[in-house]
């Protein structure tokens, strides 16, 4: 299985100083790639930077002048978006890596993951902000439309509500976004309620799920809401907003998650690639601010590319579909340390949360009938 990963030191060079997100965690990843069994058979793909008119399928040209300028003045974008004075190049060059790994799977690869920064599914058509300048999914969704595959599926795991891949694509029923996040949290966006207008409407699914949720709610969550709508919409591509900040170690947020449950998370996508879309599969990073957790994280992620995930039988790994959901969620909860609800419970001590399965039914009744659900 031919996996891929974008990763250049330039990266490093959008220098912010002591801000949570720094170039420490790209370092940190690439520290715990390096000893891992995987690295020696990941193929590095050299990112170049993206030209101005592909930054402009997503964002103004007043954005795209803006960051350049206040890269320049060293100003800070928002309150939680600062700049140095390759910032602008720099997120150039994160949303060109993202444009080549595009570019890679259409040519064969399996999947890449696209190990950039600055991140990016905050920043709107005409706003960066939450550590984000340029967003880098929502211009590699674009770039993919103009390569001629015309329905793409993005699937954003960070903690916090791609607000931004949100309004990029809200009245666009090409582009299905499903977003599973903390909430409340920042940025206050991403109720299930937020559909889509439009010809977008029924194309937006948001999956809210209060702070203590784990492994067990994210999966439940996976099969009984992305792998039915991913399996109606048909992509022709997969991309995936891949911020591991819903670790359970991250500073940032309150999640349950495990390192096992982002490659989990990570292999039902495969999965769905693989029976959806000729496994074109494409992630890039967002958040994740605990260097252990995230490097971590990471590795168990392209141990499930590379289908290594012996922790889930061959038809599940195959499928992404567990069949008999209550069980196979019960077993996970047996087996693996720290997943179940509430900060540090011992596994097998909790089922998925009440509210986790409301949320579910909220989702599946607000989308029955309609496009996707």
């Amino acid at each position: 299985m031919q996996t891929g990963y974008v990763y250049h030191d330039d990266y490093l060079k959008h220098d912010t100083g002591l801000h949570p997100e720094n170039g420490g965690r790209l370092t940190a990843i690439m520290d715990g790639l390096k000893e891992s069994p995987y690295f020696n058979r990941l193929i590095l793909i050299e990112p170049v930077p993206a030209k101005a008119d592909q930054i402009h399928y997503i964002h103004t040209h007043d954005l795209i002048r803006t960051v350049r300028n206040f890269s320049a003045s060293l100003m800070q974008l928002d309150p939680d978006t600062p700049t140095c004075s390759r910032s602008f190049e720099i997120a150039l060059l994160a949303a060109g890596g993202v444009i080549l790994a595009v570019d890679a799977v259409m040519d064969g690869m399996d999947s890449v993951f696209a190990l950039v920064r600055p991140p990016g599914h905050h920043a709107g058509p005409d706003r960066s902000m939450g550590f984000c300048l340029f967003n880098n999914i929502a211009i590699a969704a674009r770039h993919a439309q103009k390569k001629r595959l015309e329905k793409v599926l993005i699937v954003d795991w960070d903690v916090h509500h791609g607000n931004g891949t949100q309004e990029a694509f809200y009245k666009d029923s090409s582009v299905m976004y499903f977003s599973i996040h903390q909430s409340p949290h920042y940025p206050g966006t991403g109720s299930v309620d937020e559909t889509g207008v439009g010809d977008g409407s029924g194309y937006n699914i948001n999956v809210p799920l209060r702070s203590g949720a784990g492994d067990p709610d994210y999966l439940y969550v996976f099969n009984e809401i992305l792998v039915p709508a991913a399996r109606k919409f048909k992509p022709d591509i997969i991309l995936v907003s891949a911020g591991q900040d819903g670790h359970r170690d991250d500073p940032l947020a309150g999640m349950n998650l495990t390192s096992e449950g982002f490659g989990q998370m990570a292999g039902v996508v495969r999965s769905l690639a693989d029976e959806l879309c000729g496994g074109k599969l494409v992630l890039a990073l967002e958040g994740g601010y605990n260097y252990d957790a995230l490097s971590e994280s990471v590795v168990m992620i392209f141990r499930a590319l590379m289908g290594e995930c012996d922790d889930i039988s061959e038809t599940e790994t195959r499928t992404g579909v567990w069949t008999e959901m209550e069980a196979k969620v019960e077993a996970v909860m047996q087996t693996r340390a720290g997943a179940g609800m509430g900060m540090g419970t011992e596994a097998g001590t909790e089922q998925v949360s009440n509210h986790t399965r409301q949320v579910v039914e909220r989702v599946k009744e607000l989308h029955s009938g309609g496009k996707i659900l």
